[in-house]
């Protein structure tokens, strides 16, 4: 049967190209839907693009007849909705019908009255679903891109059967471990040296994820896993190691997306770099560590002499002191030597990245597109890594089954080239743990 789906905001701003997913059905795009794009249209995010690219779309299909009337997308129509008196009056009167997502209630409301086709509502909003059943309205998620988090693939089993790529299989804690190599079609071990400047794995878990990140016949690695877990930390001196002492890549490129957490203070003076450092500091507070008395680097930054363009002058010293010296003085040598660039992913459009070893951090408050953005942008002999934590998640747009982080690790989980590992086990200390676990 032919069903009427309603699209609310959220749902475009999400992936511009919505409207072709819901197969041989009825798509209705609510005008008031079309005004709130409008006032996105400007920015220069992510939500910006895909308002402009959908109004891109509304117009190659207006070319091709009335949207009143509806336009043919395959074996279905896309229409556009006028919020008419007559739905506005079906509305009980506490709901105020200056208020969009109330006008979109009515057009739905309308809609059914008038339509023999089941009408359902498609929305991100909890609570104008909540209000949709209120009015006898069916109300459902965008369930195109979304990905069950309870359920997320894991990255290790303890059964033999129906194995994915570069899967772990152990039966205890203490067990023989071994990866499931997908080309040879046979349980393999670890590597052997899994150490990466000084820094050594606590856990099976960390062994796992370690042993991920130090395989260059691995090129997308992606770490699940709360607070703690060492996702980031990890991550970080694998690539150390495989830039300073193995030269696989010519350099490390660390980012991770711009959302603070909690309300924003707003703008922040200073050039780029001064303007990031807030953003970028748990990275920082890592390369600290790694570069400290807590952990002894096999490999200092110093035999990496022949990479190092560190100031032969004074004046020069005095430049990278003010450039990096904010950033602390690990960031400040590693970015001086060469070895390693801290950069926003605003940026990364358009561009193509060889030869690096290249870190996405916080990856939980990226959408699948942008994902697809990231990974679309890595060059010959690149090494991907996306850490974060799907339980918390900053980007109102998204939560832990829609984000691009769970997306990606669904979609990869059997691909040769890539391999995930869900870390449970916090080693950040002792009161972190506690704290990740019972707050």
């Amino acid at each position: 049967m032919i069903k009427n789906f309603i699209l609310d905001t959220n749902i475009l701003l999400h992936d511009c190209q919505a409207i072709f997913n819901f197969d041989d059905n009825n798509v209705i795009i609510p005008m008031t839907v079309i005004e709130e794009l409008d006032n996105f249209k400007k920015e220069m995010n992510e939500l910006g693009r895909n308002a402009r690219q959908f109004s891109k779309i509304m117009d190659s299909l207006r070319e091709q007849g009335s949207l009143i009337e509806g336009v043919k997308v395959g074996s279905g129509n896309v229409s556009v909705s006028f919020c008419r008196q007559d739905a506005l009056n079906l509305l009980p009167s506490e709901m105020d019908t200056k208020i969009a997502d109330n006008r979109i209630l009515a057009i739905a409301l309308f809609t059914q009255k008038h339509d023999a086709n089941p009408t359902i509502l498609i929305t991100k909003d909890i609570n104008l679903r909540i209000k949709a059943d209120a009015l006898g309205i069916s109300a459902e998620s965008y369930e195109n891109d979304k990905v069950d988090f309870e359920t997320l693939y894991s990255g290790h089993t303890e059964f033999l059967d129906q194995l994915n790529a570069n899967q772990y299989i152990f039966k205890s804690a203490g067990s023989d471990l071994r990866r499931y190599d997908k080309n040879q079609d046979m349980l393999v071990p670890l590597k052997s040296d899994l150490e990466a400047w000084g820094l050594s794995p606590r856990n099976t878990e960390q062994r796992m994820a370690m042993d991920l990140l130090l395989n260059d016949e691995i090129k997308l690695v992606t770490l699940v896993g709360k607070a703690g877990t060492g996702k980031t930390l990890l991550s970080i001196a694998a690539g150390l190691r495989k830039v300073t002492e193995e030269f696989i890549y010519k350099k490390m490129l660390v980012s991770r997306p711009v959302f603070p957490m909690g309300k924003d203070i707003g703008f922040l003076p200073g050039d780029i770099n001064e303007k990031l450092a807030p953003y970028m500091q748990p990275i920082y507070d890592n390369i600290e560590y790694l570069m400290s008395g807590h952990v002894t680097p096999k490999v200092k930054v110093a035999k990496t002499a022949k990479r190092q363009t560190k100031a032969d002058s004074q004046a020069q010293a005095d430049q990278e002191e003010k450039e990096y010296g904010k950033l602390g003085k690990g960031h400040m040598e590693l970015v001086a030597a060469g070895i390693m660039d801290i950069e926003a992913l605003t940026y990364i459009r358009g561009r193509s990245i060889p030869n690096q070893y290249m870190i996405i951090d916080e990856a939980q408050n990226l959408t699948p597109h942008e994902i697809k953005t990231i990974i679309t942008r890595a060059g010959i002999n690149t090494k991907l890594i996306f850490t974060g934590d799907p339980a918390q998640i900053d980007n109102p747009y998204l939560d832990a089954s829609s984000n691009g982080l769970t997306y990606l690790v669904e979609k990869f989980k059997d691909e040769v080239i890539a391999g995930h590992v869900t870390l449970t086990q916090g080693e950040r200390s002792e009161l972190a743990e506690i704290a990740s676990n019972i707050l």
